[in-house]
């Protein structure tokens, strides 16, 4: 059953999507525009909750063209990891819709406006099935052509994006931009620095002692957001997410990232959950999107090697319906808004009319 949130309701009918006004949303949403880009007047927007098969309620921007004209393509957008849907997702479904789909830009469990207690938890199988729930939103709109859906998933929500395409056939093309994939990096540390078993049973032992102390207090502790003041010598990756998470360009009250973090034992299930081990049967196509001077690049080439057995470094490669497109000259943030000017939205929107004809 889809839910909606009331004073959307004449929003809705306007764009075409059936409502259910006996099973109301329980979340309290903004209606006010508090983006961290300006609203396009080529589209229209609208507050819309569904919810997940574990019964959490999540909240999403919906955006759809002005000119919309019978069914549609549809797009579900989330991520990055500690992000908020009126940061970078909401930014790349506006464009989309700009361009003739109807797009959704959620916040996962736990995060945003979204439900689920405790907050600031994640989880590789429930922001997995977030993605699905946002097929499941789109598939039963009546702007959307349910066998024409793709979802775009960006940094930490590009390793979730590719693992619900192994599971979920509905998923007729994905996209991951600058994908970090959570598993990996909580497994092994950054560029396999941590990946001893010894190094790895100190993390488990430092979860587990983080769990009673926050089982005695009652209470999470949070890790922390993006680091500030930034020392003089943080990595200069660490400054890129400073310049996007902590400043006006990107900072928003409601991200994890740009506020205390998420949980300290948050990510505890990455560890042993890996995200990408089905990736290789995924039939339908990926584009992958990632900058040439990204710390992160890394993981796309992983995640395309995984999927096509071709290894890469640093080169834009195809195989079959499987596509690596490296942007020169970009970092990992430059992909999260427009400041750069470098994020291919021709390229996105050609590869999802193609594959979702």
């Amino acid at each position: 059953m889809k839910h909606f949130i009331p004073i959307a309701l004449a929003s809705l009918m306007l764009l075409g999507c059936k409502t259910n006004t006996k099973d109301m949303s329980t979340l309290t949403l903004t209606q006010e525009w508090d983006k961290t880009f300006p609203k396009s007047e080529l589209v229209n927007h609208c507050k819309v909750t569904f919810h997940n098969r574990y019964g959490i309620e999540l909240a999403a921007d919906m955006y759809v063209p002005k000119d919309a004209e019978g069914k549609l393509p549809g797009v579900a957008v989330s991520g990055p990891f500690g992000a908020v849907k009126e940061q970078s997702s909401g930014l790349y479904a506006q464009h989309m819709a700009e361009r003739g789909f109807v797009a959704v830009a959620f916040d996962p469990s736990f995060t945003g406006e979204s439900g689920g207690e405790p907050r600031r938890m994640a989880s590789p199988d429930i922001n997995t099935e977030d993605f699905l729930a946002a097929v499941d939103f789109l598939s039963t709109c009546d702007l959307v052509d349910p066998e024409r859906i793709g979802i775009i998933g960006i940094c930490g929500f590009g390793g979730m994006a590719v693992n619900a395409a192994a599971l979920d056939p509905r998923i007729k093309a994905t996209m991951a931009s600058t994908m970090y994939d959570m598993s990996k990096v909580n497994v092994e540390g950054y560029f396999a620095s941590e990946d001893t078993p010894s190094q790895r049973m100190e993390k488990r032992k430092a979860l587990a002692a983080q769990r009673t102390e926050d089982y005695k207090n009652g209470t999470y502790k949070r890790a922390g957001g993006v680091i500030d003041p930034l020392p003089d010598d943080a990595p200069w990756f660490v400054k890129d997410y400073h310049a996007y998470y902590k400043t006006p360009r990107g900072y928003h009250k409601r991200s994890g990232n740009s506020n205390d973090g998420w949980n300290v034992i948050g990510c505890q299930s990455f560890m042993n959950q890996p995200l990408l081990c089905w990736a290789q049967e995924i039939e339908n196509p990926v584009l992958l999107i990632h900058g040439e001077r990204a710390h992160s690049r890394y993981f796309s080439e992983y995640a395309f090697e995984r999927m096509t057995g071709k290894h890469v470094e640093g080169e834009s490669a195809k195989e079959g319906n499987k596509e690596l497109l490296i942007i020169p000259g970009a970092s990992h943030v430059d992909l999260y808004d427009d400041v750069a000017g470098v994020i291919p939205y021709d390229k996105i929107e050609s590869f999802f009319k193609d594959n979702l004809k």
